[in-house]
């Protein structure tokens, strides 16, 4: 008698550096997980803390609403981002995470599973949880894929920093907080106002 196909997938090896698409579509892990240059990053098992989910469906709604008739779509997570290099196939890509929110211009890159290519905006929450990751891993990886815009607030210190890409590197804004009125390059004419959009934020 033949024995019984195991059909579980077992959890991936936390240390192994060359992970693909294709692998983190059979996994059944109850952390969310990404992969920067096929290692895997685990984000927070528990539900980011209400301030992070109240900044981040009130600017997913001012996006919406101001590019509601546009080309533009704005997705927040979980939401794939793939970034391929030489291949689009499942097995070749090795990047693959979920930003709290994100802007895609060019239908193309939009399939049933995501986005694949890069946003033209994208905006990270940071947590203290997530900040590492986000500030240093993500950073490179959304430069390197050509992201033109990248937003980073901070929940607790109510503050935004935007990094413009320029001749393919990333240049800093000033850190803007209540007062300034923020406005993006990429998606022309949105503006946030930061005294108004924090006001309601604990």
């Amino acid at each position: 008698m033949n024995a019984k196909k195991d059909d579980t997938v077992k959890e991936p090896d936390l240390e192994y550096t060359n992970y693909s698409y294709a692998d983190y579509l059979n996994w059944q892990m109850e952390e969310v997980v990404e992969l920067i240059r096929g290692k895997i990053f685990k984000k927070a098992a528990a539900a980011p803390k209400r301030n992070h989910q109240h900044i981040s469906i009130k600017l997913a709604t001012k996006l919406y609403n101001f590019l509601e008739g546009k080309p533009c779509q704005v997705y927040d997570a979980p939401f794939d981002v793939r970034f391929p290099k030489a291949s689009k196939e499942d097995e070749k890509i090795h990047d693959v995470v979920q930003p709290d929110i994100c802007v895609i211009c060019d239908p193309e890159k939009l399939d049933e599973r995501g986005c694949i290519g890069a946003p033209d905006l994208i905006v990270e929450i940071l947590s203290p949880s997530n900040s590492k990751t986000e500030l240093k891993h993500k950073f490179e990886l959304y430069e390197s894929n050509g992201v033109r815009e990248y937003w980073i607030i901070h929940s607790e210190t109510q503050d935004l920093l935007i990094y413009s890409l320029i001749d393919g590197k990333y240049v800093p804004s000033i850190l803007f907080t209540s007062g300034h009125v923020v406005e993006s390059k990429v998606i022309k004419g949105f503006e946030l106002d930061l005294e108004e959009f924090f006001g309601d934020i604990e």
